[in-house]
């Protein structure tokens, strides 16, 4: 099987790695992209099983934890478990392409430390936390104790910028893209 590279991007929920990792996958067609398991709810009716994550109960995750299915797994918010299945990878290197993923911090650094030096970790993150504060209340999907959470949660994530093999400020989302699809670039040619 093809033994492709592994592009992580990371953040805090609301830093923009999201909008980032889309467009990079609009522009790299050796890319593709890592979908997750989780045991959350779908969001609305815009979330697809499959497409934005493989939604599990809790009993069908812990029994891939069992059977050792996953790369990496955690309980990122109380009750809600996210994880990489390593036939995810698996697909997508039997496809000749590259993976790339959209991870929380701790997800990035253990598929960071999975893949070695396969790997490009790359954490985003906002100029400041008044920034993140007010993406995430403009998504419309938190309500007060869910937005504090996420920033208590944000505020600890930071503290492990330094693990990462670089960063992005996106502050300014057109030079966000253009530094991404460059370091990109140059790590799947490397």
């Amino acid at each position: 099987m093809h033994q492709g590279k592994a592009i992580i991007f990371s953040a805090p929920s609301g830093s923009g790695k999201t909008t980032i990792v889309k467009y990079l996958l609009s522009q790299f067609p050796e890319l593709s992209f890592s979908i997750s398991a989780s045991t959350r709810d779908k969001r609305g009716r815009t979330e697809t099983d499959g497409k934005d994550y493989y939604f599990l109960s809790p009993e069908q995750f812990k029994d891939k934890i069992d059977k050792d299915e996953f790369i990496e797994w955690e309980e990122v918010y109380e009750g809600n478990f996210y994880g990489t299945l390593k036939s995810e990878i698996e697909r997508i290197w039997s496809n000749g392409q590259h993976v790339i993923f959209d991870v929380d911090v701790k997800g990035g650094l253990n598929l960071k430390q999975y893949f070695g030096d396969k790997a490009l970790a790359i954490f985003v993150k906002v100029p400041d936390m008044s920034v993140l504060a007010e993406r995430l209340k403009d998504r419309g999907t938190e309500d007060e104790k869910s937005l504090s959470r996420r920033l208590f949660k944000a505020n600890f994530e930071m503290s492990f910028e330094n693990k990462f093999d670089m960063t992005i400020v996106n502050e300014d989302l057109d030079e966000s893209f253009e530094k991404s699809e460059k370091v990109v670039k140059e790590f799947l040619t490397s």
